[in-house]
Parts: C-alpha cells; sequence; structure tokens
C-alpha cells in the first residue's frame, strides 16, 4: 500500500461529493423557486387565518356565557373556549429578590434559589497535562484519530449531514454504483 492507493480513493471521493453537492445545490435551489412560488398564496391564508382566529377570539369574550360548561368546546377540528391563564412571574431584579428571599424567608432559600457551581471545560481545556493531573481531570480518545474531512464550504455541511443520516440508517449505495 502505497500513499498513492490512498491519494486515488481520495481522488474518488471528492468528485464524489462534488457530484453530490451538485445535486444538493439543485434540490436547494428548486426547494427556493417552489417557495418563491408558493410564498404569496401562504402570506395570504395566514392572514386569513389571522382574522378568522382574531373574530372568533372576539365572539368567545363577548359570549362567555356560552363556555360555562363545557369550559371548552371542539369545532370542525379546532378548539375553542375558556381555558385559566397560567400566569406569568417577572423578576425585575434578580439580586434583589435573592435579598429578599434570604431576609424574609430564610427557611425557604435553599428551594427558592438557585446555586450553580460546574467546571468550565473551554478554559480547562487550554491547562497544561501536569495542571490536568492536579486537579483530577483526564483526556479521553487523545490519541491519533483517522481524519477524512472536506475543507470547503456551506453545502458541504448539509452533504456530511446526508452521509451521516445515511450511515446511521444503513442506507448503502444503490447495487452496480462503487462506494
Amino acid at each position: 500500500m502505497q500513499l498513492s492507493d490512498i491519494e486515488a480513493r481520495a481522488a474518488r471521493l471528492a468528485k464524489t461529493r462534488a457530484k453530490l453537492a451538485e445535486v444538493v445545490g439543485d434540490l436547494d435551489a428548486d426547494i427556493a423557486k417552489a417557495r418563491r412560488r408558493r410564498m404569496p398564496i401562504i402570506k395570504k391564508l395566514v392572514a386569513e387565518a389571522e382574522a378568522e382566529r382574531s373574530a372568533i377570539q372576539l365572539l368567545v369574550e363577548d359570549n362567555k356565557h356560552l363556555f360555562v360548561r363545557p369550559r371548552t368546546v371542539v369545532m370542525h377540528g379546532i378548539k375553542i373556549g375558556l381555558a385559566k391563564g397560567k400566569g406569568k412571574i417577572e423578576i425585575p431584579d434578580a439580586a434583589q429578590v435573592i435579598k429578599l428571599i434570604r431576609k424574609q424567608l430564610p427557611e425557604q432559600a435553599d428551594l427558592l434559589i438557585k446555586t450553580t457551581e460546574e467546571p468550565v471545560k473551554g478554559a480547562i481545556a487550554g491547562l497544561t497535562v501536569a495542571e490536568l493531573k492536579k486537579i483530577g481531570v483526564t483526556v479521553i480518545e487523545a490519541g491519533d484519530q483517522v481524519v477524512i474531512k472536506p475543507t470547503d464550504g456551506e453545502v458541504e455541511k448539509l452533504v456530511d449531514a446526508l452521509l451521516k443520516s445515511a450511515a446511521e440508517t444503513g442506507e448503502t449505495a444503490p447495487a452496480g454504483e462503487a462506494a
């Protein structure tokens, strides 16, 4: 086995990936064209749906007596009626709220205040091996690993995702095609 044998296979891989990128590019162009063609009707229907939803909301608000029992009904696949609101908690000044919890509700402070401490992996990754050992951190899978990675752009990300998906689902090239 020579490096030239691997280079030949790399050339085949690059050629296949280029063909795949071209087909994916064509697909993207077709999708964009279809999106542009359909967008006016989509926008029109979204506006109509919102107008109908708003009209129903006003009718329900003006006729709450119709939704006592049951509080909701399903009409033509759409649930309509009244439901208890969930409300929303607003904390404008977290530091002040924490201070007041500690003062007013000290016995519940552990439940009401979240304290989080965790190592920062990005910073730890910059430490030397000796420093990592000192703090009990080990590096896993740091040995040589095979790298087969294209050096080109965005279309390649989609190509990689398609290839990964095919590998995960066990799909293979159709019969008669070389891998």
